[in-house]
């Protein structure tokens, strides 16, 4: 029987030591026939993006095991993908998440030390490029000032190109992890300028660039960090497109649940950790029904947990508690009660913007996984107003005990 990933995000170990592994490859397909030059893909935090990351730097990557990784999954069936694109590219994959630090230095330096590791993984073609050799050292020995890293991700794709002869895939793991920590830090200018710099040279106008993608948990404004970066296409949980690539579907679990043999809990599992909709896709949390189905294996009366509250900080709903007005503690008494409440969403906000209104918080709750729609309505003005519940019990435990700890509300 498969060993269960908890915690596993990278494809490779998923594949080679035999976990147990929902089937995400037919994402590399959609994504060929779909793409743009440079995709943002927006998911709530556990949702499987840095293993769909992983996923896509093991396929696309110039190597020698990346058909044997995936042989028997369903891409392998498409054999003009698998000549033509399989092993095929030089490929950046760069992690933005441990930029969770307490001030802007050790934050920019987190982000500084992992385009450095990036650049010892490309050693061979680093040490063959005869141009900025101080700089470059400076880079790979981490000792470079924040001035040699603005355009260093695009200095590295040149320097791919140069020696593959080929253009290069720029991937980027979380790339709001930074900004969110900054925001809440008290140094979100000075990160935003320096994340900006990074990605806008990188992404805009690279003539080495094949294609970028980039995976956060929230849409941050153009105007804020991709100024003038024309070639982006941002997929949200709005969009139909790539709705089933993040998230476990009602078929996925039901395989799963099947497989290790605790199919008579799948209301159980229902109830806890479904209830989210991507586009006009019904997912549950992989990241919990994977907790789930470790403990019900080990003990078929295992209590479900609210195991995605317990990786999150949760400052947002902190924040949206602390600031609460009377007419925000009964809309959060209302969906505690199991109702719905009706808000204005929109995809474009920037962090600073959470102190304008309090409806900018119920945005950030809706686009990071807190609440989930269950209808929308489009007005005249084309303004979109979504009714909005909390998805499941797990996140209504979320709540419940966040406001019992905060506010002491009853």
């Amino acid at each position: 029987m498969k060993k269960l990933p908890v915690g596993v995000e990278n494809f490779k170990r998923m594949i080679k030591e035999n976990y147990y592994y929902v089937d995400k490859t037919m994402f590399i397909k959609e994504f060929l026939e779909h793409r743009d030059q440079v995709n943002l893909f927006v998911r709530p935090r556990r949702f499987g993006k840095t293993l769909n990351m992983s996923m896509f730097q093991e396929f696309f990557e110039i190597s020698r095991e990346g058909s044997r990784l995936f042989g028997g999954l369903a891409i392998s069936r498409y054999e003009d993908i698998m000549e033509n694109h399989c092993s095929k590219y030089p490929v950046i994959n760069l992690s933005f998440k441990g930029a969770k630090q307490i001030d802007f230095n050790n934050s920019s330096l987190s982000l500084r030390r992992a385009i450095s590791r990036e650049y010892a993984r490309h050693f061979e073609a680093v040490q063959a490029y005869p141009l900025l050799k101080k700089r470059i050292n400076r880079i790979l020995e981490s000792e470079g000032t924040n001035e040699d890293y603005l355009d260093s991700i695009q200095l590295l794709t040149e320097i791919l190109y140069a020696f593959y002869n080929n253009e290069v895939i720029v991937i980027i793991d979380e790339y709001d992890v930074p900004l969110e920590n900054a925001y809440f830090g008290g140094f979100y200018e000075e990160m935003m300028c320096f994340v900006r710099s990074l990605l806008e040279s990188a992404l805009k106008t690279n003539n080495y660039l094949k294609f970028g993608i980039l995976n956060g948990c929230l849409r941050i404004s153009r105007e804020s960090i991709f100024t003038g970066l024309n070639n982006l296409s941002i997929i949200s949980i709005l969009d139909t497109n790539y709705s089933e690539h993040f998230g476990f579907t009602e078929m996925e679990v039901k395989e799963m649940l099947q497989y290790y043999g605790i199919s008579k809990k799948s209301d159980l599992v229902r109830e806890w950790y479904n209830g989210y909709e991507f586009g006009n896709t019904n997912v549950y949390n992989p990241w919990s029904v994977i907790q789930i189905v470790r403990d019900l294996t080990q003990n078929q009366d295992a209590f479900p947990l609210s195991y995605w509250g317990n990786t999150s900080s949760n400052s947002i709903i902190r924040d949206l508690i602390m600031r609460a007005d009377g007419t925000t503690k009964e809309e959060i008494e209302k969906l505690l009660a199991g109702q719905d409440i009706v808000k204005q969403i929109h995809e474009d906000i920037t962090y600073i913007e959470i102190e304008e209104s309090m409806d900018n918080l119920w945005n950030f709750l809706f686009f990071t996984g807190y609440l989930t729609k269950t209808h929308t309505e489009i007005r005249d003005n084309g303004d979109r107003f979504f009714t909005l519940e909390i998805p499941n019990k797990e996140v209504a435990y979320i709540f419940r005990n966040k406001i019992i700890k905060w506010y002491g509300c009853n």
